[in-house]
């Protein structure tokens, strides 16, 4: 006789990223909460459980938890995600057949109907369960005997005494732990979920040439003279610090100063034009010193609390070994010749790209995973990808996977600015952070409409956003203009608005300096040594600190996803706060987006969402200037000027105790 069926039906399970295609992101040491929509034809109780394990290469077996309704057949339950790596999930119902009788003996009990044939069928109920519960081993044996008394209890046929028995929620609640699973449907597809490091969260970025960091003016820096700034950094307040690429330069058309076309003997060229004599991806260029030296700087700025994180740019000087070496990897013209990069109008005739998707796709794809384990070994966790976006997403997901395979604590920044899908296409494939548009959102309206698409689902299931203010290759027109308010300004914003955030050198020194009509720097960096005077007149070093001081203070500063907008009825003026899940911690924003002149606005307090009544006093401690203040209704007066554009507020309510008033959140 062919088996019963189960006719469960689950839909909508969430979170997921098309349709389970990708994984969702969060951080380790989270709860995830995943809802579903479950039901069936008729009237049966239904049991929902949450399947869950870690994707480990020893994956473990799964862990079940029971999801709770929420009306209207929807259903939700939350697991935890315990440390960095990949984890599955599924949800999974039955029918819970001796509950859905209880319930209808109940109702049939109150219309006084005779129940004798219900008793049997409950009876029948409990004994198929007490088999289940012996089943079980020792663990089920207690259970399995009271499922037996059960079922006697029943078949003594109709009476008070019985239907009391049958009816109480003890036994339905054993019961139930030994459901018919034969029937049971699961979710069609295993969905995933990445639980990032605290890195890949939280973190503040500061980068440096290393080349530049000579004391000496003139000379080619190296390692070395690059670990002297590492207190510096971390006096700024920064967890990471990002280097350009390190490899050996080419010479063939090498770059000179400001991207001339004819280099002098004596230009040390751009570093994204990677491969010489020297070596390639795999070597350092022999001015900064060797990979010992490279191994001591890493080492010390651990010491120092810093993380290393190192640009990975897979394009080729003409010098690289590879063009002699493996020609097949390249594609060339009918004339023989290799074709240089391109992004029309801009050419950048020092570098030539792969051959991605050509027949030798396969020892080219082995080769470059080889370069990220390379530089894993000596001590670097975290990828800078220079222009992911050029480069086809089935190697970013191939190799990407590759690497967190075995080392999930790898982080991976994509640096696209492109088109918005190719941004979130390549997030969706494995990169944890993005490079975003902010640099260019300068008004209120698109400001607050950018950052709800970043930091709110569906977006944020799979991408998170890095604000930078300034690149070496971008130096926006708001700070070519607005000066040093605009540096405070652009940096308070990128500090709170998102949970990962950094800098170029020289933006804490308000370097504006541009080409005529460009967003690039003048005596750019990228292709010349440059000295600087970390103290000179005018730097913002103190409001950097106190930003990063900030965050590392305040937790809500540290959570990605619970960024609100409120009303400021200025338009040059943004008001923002953030709010840890447990209310311990509340931070309300204002920036001014006006470089030029002071600005005043009224602030809509949003009371009603921190549970704040409108009679009530509460006290707000303004943070970067440590001023302390009582607010009392829904809305706040603020002035904010050119020297101080921004004001961050950390928010006390009074509590009553024995000892008189005291704060809390």
């Amino acid at each position: 006789m062919p088996a019963r069926l189960g006719s469960v039906v689950i839909e909508n399970v969430q979170p997921q990223v098309d349709g389970g295609r990708y994984p969702v992101k969060r951080a380790a040491g989270e709860t995830v909460r995943v809802t579903a929509d479950v039901f069936k034809e008729g009237h049966d109780d239904l049991a929902v459980v949450l399947r869950w394990r870690q994707l480990t290469p020893k994956a473990t077996e799964p862990r079940e938890v029971s999801m709770r309704p929420l009306g209207n057949d929807a259903w939700e339950g939350e697991f935890p995600l315990f440390e960095n790596g990949l984890y599955g999930f599924t949800v999974e119902a039955w029918p819970d057949s001796f509950r859905t009788w209880a319930h209808e003996l109940s109702r049939k009990v109150e219309a006084g109907r005779d129940v004798s044939s219900e008793l049997l069928e409950g009876a029948q109920f409990l004994r198929a369960a007490a088999e289940r519960a012996a089943a079980a081993g020792p663990a089920g044996a207690f259970d399995a005997e009271r499922l037996r008394e059960g079922e006697k209890a029943l078949l003594a046929g109709q009476s008070p005494n019985t239907i009391s028995r049958a009816l109480d929620p003890r036994l339905g609640d054993t019961a139930s732990r030994y459901p018919d699973r034969s029937i049971a449907t699961r979710s069609e597809r295993e969905l995933r979920v990445f639980a990032e490091r605290r890195r890949a969260i939280f973190g503040a970025w500061y980068e440096l040439f290393p080349r530049s960091t000579s004391r000496e003016p003139g000379r080619h820096g190296t390692f070395a003279d690059a670990e002297r700034m590492l207190p510096y950094v971390r006096e700024l307040g920064f967890d990471i610090v990002y280097l350009p690429p390190v490899h050996p330069i080419g010479r063939t058309a090498r770059k000179g100063k400001n991207n001339a076309l004819q280099a002098a003997p004596d230009d040390v060229g751009s570093p994204w034009a990677i491969g010489g004599p020297d070596g390639g991806y795999k070597a350092v260029h022999p001015q900064l010193g060797t990979l010992a030296d490279f191994r001591r700087f890493v080492k010390t700025a651990a010491e120092h609390g810093l993380e290393v994180s190192l640009d990975i740019a897979f394009q080729c000087s003409p010098d690289h070994p590879y063009v002699k070496e493996h020609p097949e990897w390249f594609q060339r013209r009918p004339d023989g010749t290799i074709k240089t990069a391109e992004n029309p109008p801009k050419r950048y005739e020092d570098i030539v790209n792969f051959d991605w998707m050509g027949p030798a796709r396969e020892s080219l794809w082995s080769e470059l995973r080889s370069v990220f384990f390379h530089w894993i070994e000596q001590g670097v966790r975290i990828f800078r990808v220079d222009n992911p976006h050029t480069k086809p997403l089935p190697f970013w997901e191939w190799v990407i996977g590759e690497v967190k395979a075995r080392h999930p604590d790898a982080i991976f920044l994509a640096e696209a600015f492109t088109r918005p899908k190719m941004m979130k296409a390549l997030a969706k494939v494995g990169f944890d952070q993005s490079y975003t548009y902010f640099t260019w959102r300068n008004f209120k309206h698109e400001m607050e409409e950018y950052l709800k698409e970043l930091t709110q689902p569906p977006t944020a299931d799979f991408m998170m956003g890095n604000l930078w203010p300034n690149t070496p290759d971008i130096l926006p027109e708001h700070l070519q203009q607005g000066g040093r308010p605009a540096f405070l300004f652009r940096s308070a914003l990128a500090a709170t608005l998102s949970t990962s955030w950094g800098i170029y050198s020289g933006y804490e020194l308000c370097e504006n300096r541009a080409l005529p009509a460009k967003e690039e720097y003048a005596d750019s960096e990228k292709y010349q040594l440059v000295q600087r005077d970390f103290d000179k007149p005018g730097n913002i070093r103190p409001w950097i600190a106190a930003l990063n001081r900030i965050r590392n203070d305040n937790p809500a500063l540290q959570q990605y996803r619970n960024l609100r907008f409120h009303r400021a009825d200025n338009d040059r003026v943004i008001f923002y706060s953030k709010l840890t899940e447990d209310r311990s911690n509340l931070i309300l924003v204002a920036v001014s987006l006006d470089p030029f002149a002071p600005q005043e606005t009224i602030l809509d307090v949003p009371l009603s969402e921190l549970r704040i009544q409108p009679d009530e006093v509460y006290q707000v401690h303004e943070l970067l200037s440590d001023e302390r203040a009582l607010w009392q209704g829904p809305t706040a007066q603020v002035r904010l000027t050119l020297e101080k554009p921004a004001a961050i507020w950390s928010v006390l309510r009074f509590r009553r105790s024995e000892q008189g008033f005291d704060y809390y959140f």
